[in-house]
This record gives C-alpha cells, sequence and structure tokens, in this order.
C-alpha cells in the first residue's frame, strides 16, 4: 500500500518525523538519485533551521541535480553570503551558473573554490 493512500496525502510523507528522521530520509532520497522528493524534505528542513549549512547546502544539490538551476543558485548564494569560505558552495555556484551559460559571472567563484582548496592550475 502506498503511503499516500494510508495516510491520506503524500506531502504529509514529507514532513513527517523529527528533524533527523526527515534529514536522513533525505538523504536516502540524494542517494536514490530521487532529487525532488531530497528537494521536498529538505526544504522544509532549511525552513525550520535555515542557519543549518548542511540541510540548504544539500538542498542546493539536489535543486541542481532536478535541473532547478535557479532554486539551487538562490541557496548556494546564501551560503556563499554566510560563509565566504565554503568552498564546496563555491563551487557548486560556480557549476550552477556554468549550466546556464553564465561562465563570466561562474568564473570568479571557481577560482574562489580552487584558492580555497589549494587546487591551482599547474603551469
Amino acid at each position: 500500500m502506498r503511503y499516500e493512500r494510508a495516510h491520506g496525502g503524500t506531502e504529509e510523507y514529507y514532513s513527517h518525523g523529527t528533524p533527523a528522521e526527515r534529514w536522513e530520509r533525505a538523504q536516502l532520497f540524494f542517494r536514490a538519485r530521487e532529487y525532488t522528493a531530497a528537494a521536498r524534505v529538505l526544504a522544509g528542513l532549511v525552513e525550520e533551521a535555515p542557519e543549518q549549512t548542511g540541510p540548504r547546502l544539500l538542498l542546493a544539490r539536489a535543486y541542481y541535480h532536478s535541473a532547478q538551476l535557479r532554486r539551487a543558485e538562490a541557496e548556494l548564494r546564501l551560503i556563499v553570503e554566510r560563509d565566504p569560505v565554503e568552498h564546496y558552495a563555491r563551487l557548486m555556484l560556480g557549476r550552477t551558473l556554468e549550466r546556464q551559460g553564465r561562465h563570466a559571472e561562474a568564473g570568479p567563484h571557481l577560482r574562489i573554490a580552487s584558492a580555497l582548496t589549494g587546487d591551482f592550475p599547474q603551469d
């Protein structure tokens, strides 16, 4: 029996449980490449705890992989604004901008991400 029949709706499934249970559920969806489902769970977690970087970063990644690039960009910009040295958010922001064809905007973020990890191009 599908969850929505047993419990009256699918939305309840995405918001059901403790934050820790929902975080685990979101990670399971993400690992299963169910990015839209992961994003639905993560959006609620981010709303409840907007200061936490982990859920917001995974939400941005879920948006990126489900081709919701404007949403991914918005989440990544919030992370970078709060923590300018968060190298993975910088890298993802650069890639998200590249994927939108915005290469000039992507360049600085990709260079900063490389500098933060010490991954400089070999001459």
